[in-house]
């Protein structure tokens, strides 16, 4: 369904920051004086040995005894070797030899260790052992005696023992990688990614690949540099080729080393100062690289909460034995007894305990509570985005008449971005700092369409212009962090709009933002509403659950203690913790006095005690609240909900069921 485009009507918006002019990774490097030395000494390096035969002065193997061991003079720039070989000639000709040998060495390297490194970071699972039991064993096994077997089959063929060094080096390269993408898989972007139903090899080949090629790049130049030194040790012992190579000259130096110090010095200097460029170079790439994820100097950090540790080990779950509704045929989503379980300390514990609510089609459904009541959890179980060792323990997530908490990862794709939209809490950091914000809405719709590049294209524009971004060609045309965070978030709701969804959750998408952009946003999932599209809103704002939501689920420690229609909700609340939540509005304040708070803290799952979660909290407690774990109970004739055995009196209650 269409949204109609409703004209801004707010003040403008902090445009994007750019700077005086877009320096393209080559003009970014090349301001690096190290790296630029380096690149233009590789590539003169390279240039010389591939066009070695019309430029060397000499055949390689032309001998002449009378000039044997000549110092450089006018006639041989370098000098000569023991055979009077010109040592220039050789040395230029040589390079052919080593250099193909390092090609081949990191060829095999990258291309086996790479891929590897993603998908046992990004999948995990049995491969993920695979690549690590690999990389184990490769450690034990010593190098040179499996080259030396491969020489000894593949007699002088350097290039075997070459591929042979690179089939060994790469499980080592992997675990590498693998350790690198573990750390980008939980960024908030590819999290958002997955959530838009991107598959995953375009997450790990557009999302995951940018962010490790720094860690690339310095194993590369490493296992380059051990390949020179290889390839030289190969030629010193004499098992290599037998053509001119660097790693021959440097044997041929070693045994005239008495008579001819100086035959040792341009085969040394070339080996040397080929591996120190390579390093610098390999530096100045990453350092390139790493500048598009530098986050602005005036942005500030994100804000990242810990979890907290318990002081005793983690009690039993206690089941509540308690019927379950049938889930509602009429509504889009109808979830029932739904109990999710995360690895806490190493050991399964319920964050998510008989999470019960239907949302119709058209409706905003919000939900509220403090931090660690388990509201974001509840959202990412929906999609089956659980955090690494979560799991769906019990329950039903009714979608379309299909339970997604049975639903494999390919039916989980089909919803996600397609049915099912998702706007992050953090709008720059659910965004890829390597793509511009209209390569990613793009990328989005193409995948939900299957329409063509310039089609793609084109929509991203019109859902821009739907989320009401100014100039939508030139925030297209942007990176993330040129974006302000309002900006960010109305890009975010476009990526989410792409697949035309028949529900969108929004993780508290007015976060951190000021309250005339807010006013904009909360604008929009109005339209959406309008439009026929469900919204589930996460939110710790009254104001806003009251402005948007026409229900609203009251969560605290893991459990739904209240759902109602918003109104009543706001105005008669039935459990005591939406009463305090509510009483706690600083406009409540007296002066003089200190702010209405809710005393105490949300415990943490490990800490959960048995009977009424809010307990400790509570000012109705009673000793029967603490016996056994309290079930939801139906107030039947006001249509709402509530886990309190001893509710705040409602005018008009009915009878409980």
């Amino acid at each position: 369904m269409k949204t109609p485009v409703i004209a801004s009507r707010t003040a403008p918006e902090k445009g994007p920051r750019r700077s005086a002019a877009r320096r393209g990774f080559a003009a970014r490097l090349l301001r690096r004086p190290a790296a630029a030395v380096s690149a233009g000494y590789l590539l003169l390096i390279v240039l010389v040995t591939v066009f070695a035969g019309p430029l060397a002065p000499y055949d390689p193997d032309e001998q002449d005894l009378i000039a044997a061991l000549q110092s450089p003079g006018g006639a041989h720039l370098l000098g000569t070797g023991e055979l009077g070989r010109d040592v220039l000639s050789r040395l230029m000709h040589g390079g052919q030899i080593t250099l193909l040998g390092v090609v081949i060495t990191l060829a095999v390297y990258l291309t086996l260790g790479v891929p590897a490194g993603m998908i046992a970071g990004y999948r995990g699972g049995w491969f993920d052992r695979f690549v690590l039991k690999t990389a184990d064993l490769i450690s034990a096994v010593p190098v040179i005696i499996v080259l030396l077997v491969v020489l000894a089959v593949f007699t002088n063929n350097e290039g075997a023992a070459m591929a042979a060094n690179g089939l060994l080096g790469a499980p080592l390269l992997a675990r590498v990688v693998r350790s690198a993408t573990l750390g980008v898989r939980e960024e908030l972007y590819v999290r958002a990614a997955v959530a838009g139903g991107i598959r995953d090899r375009v997450i790990i080949r557009r999302h995951v690949l940018p962010r490790v090629t720094g860690a690339v790049l310095v194993q590369a130049s490493v296992f380059g540099a051990y390949a020179v030194l290889l390839e030289t040790g190969l030629g010193f012992l004499g098992l290599g080729t037998t053509q001119a190579s660097w790693g021959s000259m440097i044997a041929e130096a070693s045994k005239n080393i008495g008579t001819d110090p100086w035959l040792l010095v341009p085969s040394g200097f070339m080996i040397i100062s080929f591996i120190l460029a390579l390093g610098l170079l390999s530096d100045g790439l990453r350092d390139t690289l790493a500048e598009r994820y530098s986050p602005p100097a005036d942005r500030p950090p994100s804000r990242r909460m810990g979890r907290p540790r318990s002081a005793s080990p983690s009690p039993e779950p206690v089941r509540v034995e308690a019927p379950i509704e049938e889930p509602d045929a009429d509504a889009l989503l109808s979830v029932r007894g739904l109990t999710v379980s995360l690895r806490i300390e190493g050991a399964p514990t319920e964050v998510i305990r008989d999470v019960s609510f239907d949302l119709r089609a058209g409706e905003v459904l919000g939900i509220v509570g403090e931090t660690g009541c388990g509201k974001t959890v509840t959202a990412t179980s929906l999609l089956g985005m659980l955090p690494a060792g979560g799991k769906i323990a019990s329950g039903t997530i009714l979608f379309e008449g299909a339970d997604l908490a049975q639903a494999d990862a390919a039916a989980l794709r089909k919803v996600r971005g397609r049915r099912i939209g998702w706007i992050s809490q953090d709008p720059i950091s659910s965004l890829d700092p390597s793509f511009t914000a209209g390569a990613q809405v793009a990328e989005a719709v193409r995948l939900h369409t299957g329409c063509s590049r310039k089609q793609a294209r084109e929509h991203a524009l019109e859902l821009f212009e739907k989320v009401r971004l100014p100039d939508p060609a030139r925030v297209a045309g942007s990176y993330p962090h040129q974006l302000s965070g309002g900006m960010a978030q109305r890009v975010g709701i476009a990526a989410a709009l792409a697949g035309n969804p028949a529900l969108v959750i929004a993780d508290e998408p007015t976060t951190a933002l000021d309250v005339t952009v807010q006013a904009e946003i909360l604008d929009l999932l109005r339209e959406l509403q309008a439009g026929g599209t469900a919204v589930v809103l996460i939110t710790h704002d009254w104001g806003v659950l009251a402005d948007l939501c026409d229900r609203a689920v009251v969560m605290y420690a893991g459990e739904v203690v209240e759902e109602a229609e918003v109104t009543a909700l706001v105005t008669t609340p039935a459990h005591p913790y939406t009463a305090g939540l509510l009483g706690s509005d600083p406009h409540h304040a007296l002066p003089g006095q200190p702010l209405p708070t809710v005393e105490g803290a949300v415990p943490p799952p490990t800490q959960w005690p048995v009977g009424c979660h809010f307990q400790n909290r509570c000012p109705r407690v009673t000793d029967v609240c603490k016996e056994k774990p309290v079930v939801i109970s139906h107030l039947v004739e006001l249509e709402r909900s509530t886990r309190c055995i001893r509710p705040l009196e409602l005018t008009g209650r009915g009878t409980h069921e």
